[in-house]
């Protein structure tokens, strides 16, 4: 009897737990690298001003390194409790670690353009897309059983509410542009600290 390659293909999920950690270990890597150390031939002063005109730069490099830890983190919490996988599950994998690896790009792009909105939009499309990767990651793995069958009812459902609430305060950070364009930075920086060190805990 002759097995499909689609029924063969994808099993080895340790295999994606790897190329998942290389591909976040580079995009993080690669976004200091776009913040370039100025050329000034004049006394320290002018050195200083130079230093302090990158300050943009360095704000949205926090911005997109908390960004990336939160959804490597995210993507590590759903890898523990999947147990099996399949070649799609794979692929979904791959796209989400595609738009990780177009981060450098579009915190470089808000970078240059920081106090443009068009740039904003951009960058929470960059989120957006990872969230909503994540939640189709989810959503896939639990309806074909390839979650550990011990999982608690309440651990799949705070996962899913985990992205689906954090991707609506992101819009509403990012909204915040139309007001101030470093607002919105702040604001979504504040909303990825709590999650990175919750500083609000929920009753639960």
């Amino acid at each position: 009897m002759k097995n499909s390659y689609n029924k063969i293909a994808g099993h080895d999920i340790g295999r994606m737990v790897a190329i998942s950690d290389a591909v976040f270990g580079v995009a993080m890597t690669l976004l200091v690298l776009e913040i370039k150390v100025p050329e000034v031939h004049g006394n320290d002063k002018e050195l200083a001003i130079a230093f302090l005109k990158l300050m943009p730069k360095f704000l949205v490099y926090f911005l997109s390194f908390i960004t990336a830890g939160i959804f490597w983190m995210g993507q590590a919490a759903q890898l523990e409790h999947i147990k099996k996988s399949d070649r799609n599950l794979i692929w979904i994998n791959l796209l989400f670690l595609l738009f990780v690896s177009v981060l450098p790009f579009t915190t470089a792009f808000l970078g240059d353009y920081i106090d443009h909105n068009f740039a904003i939009g951009i960058y929470w499309l960059n989120i957006f897309l990872l969230g909503l990767m994540l939640y189709i990651n989810w959503t896939y793995a639990t309806r074909h059983g390839f979650i550990e069958q011990e999982i608690e009812a309440g651990v799949s459902e705070a996962i899913k509410r985990r992205i689906v609430v954090s991707q609506s305060l992101y819009l509403g950070g990012a909204l915040l542009c139309f007001i101030n364009s470093y607002l919105a930075i702040a604001v979504i920086i504040a909303i990825e600290l709590n999650y990175a060190f919750a500083f609000f805990k929920g009753r639960r």
